[in-house]
């Protein structure tokens, strides 16, 4: 018979065996439940209206990333409030890897920033997936501006203080910061002119009413060609293959770069294996040159993917970066 010492011991060892197997369970499920991902539909919210560019390249990149993962992917635009509504439907979703946030600069980047306060964490309550498109803006004049290079722009700002303008498509809007950060790293003082939206901004410089923007690409296109407006500098690091006699405006103000990006992020808490998978569908889908054409002729940027690590990192250094401009212009949004 057992000592009332071995009794002990034997029931200590069964404890940890049982502690042990009910650590192990819920791994196994979660592994389980990763490898049956996707058994259903996918939402893709989208945090703006309809029609948008946000909206356009949610469209393109969603048909083909259905077909590699097997179920049906379905667009959901849920706009307003700077694109806080339908980031926070995200934010309030199951941690299960169907609804995805199809995000821009504002909902994790500036936004936190811009207002006051956010229904949502953006570090705590999201988890990266991959990056989407690293785009550029282009800094174009009124054809009837007399400077036909960033450091003529300059000399004129310097010349005329405060006289000259630089419109928007809005208060806080990429456009907004990439002026205020010209502003900033050249030493000037430009007023700000902020539209509700890039057509209606464009359309005033093209008319001689506001002096220029640093805006999409794009919509550019047309006022470009017709001549109403004068491209004289990108925001990228390199010059642009669509534009290659355009230089950078870091030829002029070393280390400025301004990229627009879109990306894929969905609940924190989601399952590492459903991360992964999401990813790898991305990456495929993106490197597609049948996606890049589309793209590029629609106007948007070529697709980037990116591995989660990597757009967290990316999130985190824009955050950092137009929040002190932010800061420092005093911006807020109405």
């Amino acid at each position: 018979m057992a000592s009332s010492e071995s009794r002990l011991t034997i029931a200590a060892t069964r404890r940890r065996a049982l502690l042990g197997a009910a650590i192990v369970i819920p791994a196994s499920a979660s592994s389980a439940f990763a490898q049956s991902y996707p058994s259903r539909p996918i939402r893709m919210i989208v945090p703006f209206v309809p029609g948008g560019g946000a909206d356009l390249n949610a469209r393109q990149v969603a048909e083909p990333l259905a077909a590699v993962l097997g179920q049906p992917i379905v667009v959901e635009n849920r706009g307003g409030a700077g694109g806080t509504i339908g980031t926070v439907a995200v934010a309030q979703a199951p941690a299960d890897g169907y609804t995805l946030l199809y995000g821009t600069p504002g909902p994790l980047i500036t936004n936190r920033h811009l207002m006051a306060s956010l229904p949502y964490d953006p570090d705590r309550d999201f988890a990266p997936v991959s990056l989407l498109t690293r785009g550029t803006y282009v800094m174009a004049v009124s054809r009837d501006v007399p400077a036909r290079s960033v450091s003529e722009i300059i000399a004129l700002a310097k010349a005329r203080p405060g006289e000259l303008s630089f419109a928007s498509s809005g208060v806080g809007a990429g456009s907004h910061l990439a002026g205020e950060l010209l502003c900033m790293e050249a030493g000037i003082r430009m007023s700000h002119v902020p539209y509700r939206g890039t057509g209606p901004a464009l359309q005033d410089v093209a008319a001689g009413r506001v002096t220029m923007s640093i805006d999409s690409y794009g919509p550019m296109v047309p006022l470009l060609q017709s001549g109403h407006l004068r491209a004289i500098g990108v925001t990228s690091a390199q010059r642009q293959a669509d534009l290659p006699d355009v230089p950078t405006i870091a030829e002029t103000i070393p280390a400025f770069e301004v990229g627009v990006i879109n990306y894929i992020c969905v609940r924190s808490g989601t399952p590492t294996p459903i991360i992964r998978r999401l990813n790898e569908a991305l990456v495929q889908v993106l490197a597609d040159p049948e996606l890049k054409a589309r793209m590029q002729a629609s106007g948007s940027s070529p697709p980037v993917s990116s591995t989660p690590e990597e757009l967290g990192t990316m999130l985190r250094n824009e955050s950092a970066k137009w929040g002190e401009v932010i800061r420092r212009a005093g911006i807020q949004a109405g």
